[in-house]
């Protein structure tokens, strides 16, 4: 959502079901993470999501989730070996 364009966090809840506050909390805990930016304009702030961190994000996943199907395939290797022996 972020990702399209930056929004005010009253744009924000219409796809959530959290009240103002709870939504608060959350967008302060994702820039604290450095996961999104604010930018104050007037009375309003908006909210961005911060690529460079979110990539970094993503890439991590990546990897983990690489790491777990090269586990896995060793461990199938391993069990198959086993079971011919």
């Amino acid at each position: 959502m972020l990702k399209k364009k930056d929004m005010v966090p009253t744009k924000i809840a219409e796809h959530f079901n959290f009240t103002l506050p709870a939504l608060s909390s959350h967008l302060r805990i994702l820039k604290d993470a450095d996961l999104i930016t604010e930018k104050k304009q007037g009375k309003n702030r908006f909210y961005k999501l911060n690529r460079d961190s979110t990539l970094e994000l993503v890439e991590f996943f990546e990897d983990i989730y690489n790491y777990n199907l090269k586990s896995l395939k060793e461990y199938i290797e391993n069990k198959e070996r086993k079971r011919k022996k």
